[in-house]
């Protein structure tokens, strides 16, 4: 087997070498644009008063939709990418901030899609708040911290709860209606001044990275597989194999069933993102909370649905058994890891990439928006006076 593989190494080597020098070059040529690439973060300050739904941040989360992906000579020369965004919610000392990470390339189209939804609102170019404590394991640094990732339990096609099915796509105003992103809002709140929690979804267009069945090299989109999840929920293969046997008993669905029939074709009917959330728990020494932790998993229960879709972490900085890690070097090491990503914001490319799953519009609106009445937690940044316009017969 070896000396067959020596003797024809001639003509696979070169293949192999090929394939990872252009892989290196990729790499290479994406790091560095990346690198390169200008970035500011928004804070959105909002007032008192918001009187609309959830349903306009979904058509904000149109802005977040950039599908150009360069010409060929700049994906290969300059790494060109196409563009994310990072939607960011931060405690720090029970201060809850809304944020937004765009290149700075899309600051103003951003600002402009906000402002056509929420004139209300005030946003403002800000500092890094990351850089306001040192990275994990840095010489000197009093902070401990605990992250997890989250992904979708299931897949992507099936939805999660959204703000549609908690009744908020109508009257927000109305006492009965339950704002999903509450309890996230109030853990924020409740935790102590010396400690932060930070919160991130990555947002980018999706794109074409799911395998094509019966085609080697083609690819699809989600909503080629939710097709095809529609198809064999629908039981179509099976009135097909009954042929004319086949009764009107065979074709209905049980209410369950049929329900998430219609909640996944709702689901692909809108437009979909690529998507990364993490989360990070940090506090002095001191301070440290493990309660927080628990907390921090809990905040996107709400968004869970047995017969859907729902959340699940995985790259906790944590182990289940003494013996996985027994100096303590894989969890600091874990820790050094998923502070960093947090940092650079990375999921879509390396150093830290990680396998997107797909939210549409709705689902996106749900898990970050700017709450309304609903949602009155006292910590929540707000602006104190709303502005006003001077009366045009105001005497000079």
């Amino acid at each position: 087997m070896i000396k067959t593989a020596l003797e024809t190494a001639p003509y696979w080597l070169p293949v192999v070498l090929v394939y990872w020098l252009v892989h290196l070059w990729r790499y290479y040529t994406r790091s560095k644009y990346n690198k390169n690439t200008p970035w500011v973060l928004l804070e959105i300050k909002i007032p008192r008063e918001i009187t609309k739904s959830p349903k306009a941040m979904e058509v904000v989360n149109g802005v977040f939709f950039q599908t150009y992906d360069g010409n060929q000579l700049d994906k290969i020369f300059r790494g060109f990418v196409r563009a994310w965004f990072s939607l960011e919610l931060v405690s720090q000392g029970g201060e809850v901030h809304f944020y937004i990470r765009t290149p700075k390339f899309h600051k103003n189209l951003v600002e402009a899609q906000i402002y056509s939804q929420y004139p209300e609102v005030e946003i403002y170019e800000v500092e890094d708040y990351v850089n306001n404590i040192p990275s994990y394991g840095a010489s000197g640094s009093d902070w401990l911290m605990w992250g997890t990732e989250f992904k979708l339990s299931k897949d992507d096609a099936y939805p999660i709860k959204t703000y549609i099915d908690y009744g908020l796509d109508d009257n927000p105003k109305e006492e009965h209606k339950i704002d999903p992103l509450t309890p996230v809002l109030e853990f924020l709140g409740s935790i102590g001044p010396s400690e932060q929690v930070w919160i991130q979804i990555l947002v980018m267009s999706t794109m074409k990275r799911f395998k094509k069945p019966g085609a080697w090299f083609k690819k699809q989109d989600w909503r080629g597989s939710a097709d095809a999840l529609i198809h064999k929920l629908m039981k179509r293969d099976k009135l097909k194999e009954l042929g004319d046997a086949a009764t009107f008993a065979d074709a209905v669905l049980s209410p369950g069933e049929r329900e998430v029939v219609t909640a996944v074709e709702r689901s692909v009917s809108k437009i979909g993102f690529d998507c990364g959330l993490r989360g990070i728990y940090l506090a002095k020494q001191g301070s440290y909370d493990a309660s927080r932790v628990v907390g921090l998993i809990n905040s996107v229960r709400q968004y869970s649905s047995l017969h859907l879709n729902g959340f699940s972490t995985f790259n906790r900085t944590t182990i289940d058994y003494p013996w996985q890690d027994f100096r303590g070097l894989r969890i600091e090491w874990l820790k050094r890891r998923l502070f960093d990503a947090y940092r650079r914001r990375s999921w879509f490319h390396p150093p830290h990439k990680r396998r997107p799953f797909v939210l549409n519009g709705e689902e996106l609106a749900t898990i970050y928006h700017f709450p309304g009445q609903v949602a009155a937690t006292p910590t929540l940044k707000k602006i104190e006076s709303k502005k006003g316009e001077p009366p045009v017969d105001l005497p000079i």
